[in-house]
């Protein structure tokens, strides 16, 4: 007997695949951050990073005023993201506890639109934001804990001490965003798995093109010690193809 398609099949495909397109990309990108962090731009923001706590840890603790300011100005930035993710939460939740009741707008999603799927979409989406608000929160902790650091007076503060805080809050600042990004998604599939589908894989080729990094490190902080030569060559390699009229 032949099967006949109906459109709730589409949810059980283009759903799956655009979220394995994104979690492969992001599986393939946290390998090439792990090898060759200077060719990404979270690497190569993690090492400028690296080298402006050591530059300011150099000067007196009188002196780190300009540093307290950058470090508030993230933490500023992670505090309000934090409550954005907490207030779409918590909207998220207020429709999840209403009863859902089939009206005419289900019936223009192209897509399964059964109870169950919906509140599927609701809890993944859910899932998403609060996963986003707990980053966002560790953000603002490692960056209030970078800046208490910075600002200790007569205290030999070891380097590692503060560039642990810094970064570890720069990583989950990135975190928090890839699960925006994923929530981003989550929300177009409420619309129907089409546009959730489309949205995953424009996003993949968006994050291809910023996760790129072309610019090679800063000569005068370049320590041998610390940076593989075959870094080096790859973020070489990776101007020339971005750059190969100027030869």
């Amino acid at each position: 007997m032949e099967q006949i398609w109906k459109e709730e099949y589409l949810d059980y495909v283009l759903v799956p695949s655009g979220l394995f397109i994104m979690l492969g990309y992001h599986l393939l990108h946290l390998h090439r951050c792990l090898k060759l962090p200077l060719t990404t731009a979270i690497g190569y923001e993690n090492y400028n990073k690296r080298v402006w706590v050591e530059r300011i840890l150099q000067i007196e603790p009188k002196d780190r005023g300009q540093a307290i300011t950058v470090l508030g100005g993230n933490i500023s930035a992670a505090t309000s993201l934090a409550s954005i993710s907490l207030a779409l939460s918590s909207l998220i939740g207020a429709w999840i506890g209403n009863s859902y009741n089939k009206d005419n707008s289900t019936n223009k999603i192209y897509g399964n639109t059964s109870p169950t799927i919906v509140y599927i979409k609701y809890i993944a989406l859910l899932s998403c934001f609060l996963i986003a608000f707990a980053c966002f929160v560790q953000t603002a902790r490692c960056f209030v804990s970078a800046n208490f650091l910075l600002s200790m007076p007569n205290c030999v503060m070891p380097v590692s001490n503060v560039e642990s805080e810094v970064i570890s809050g720069s990583n989950f600042w990135v975190a928090g965003l890839r699960a925006l990004y994923f929530a981003t998604n989550l929300l177009l599939w409420i619309f129907g798995p089409i546009p959730m589908f489309v949205s995953s894989v424009i996003t993949v080729g968006l994050l291809h093109y910023v996760d790129k990094n072309s610019n090679p490190p800063p000569v005068s902080y370049v320590d041998s010690n610390k940076i593989d030569k075959e870094e080096i060559t790859a973020v070489s390699e990776t101007v020339e193809e971005s750059h190969p009229h100027e030869k």
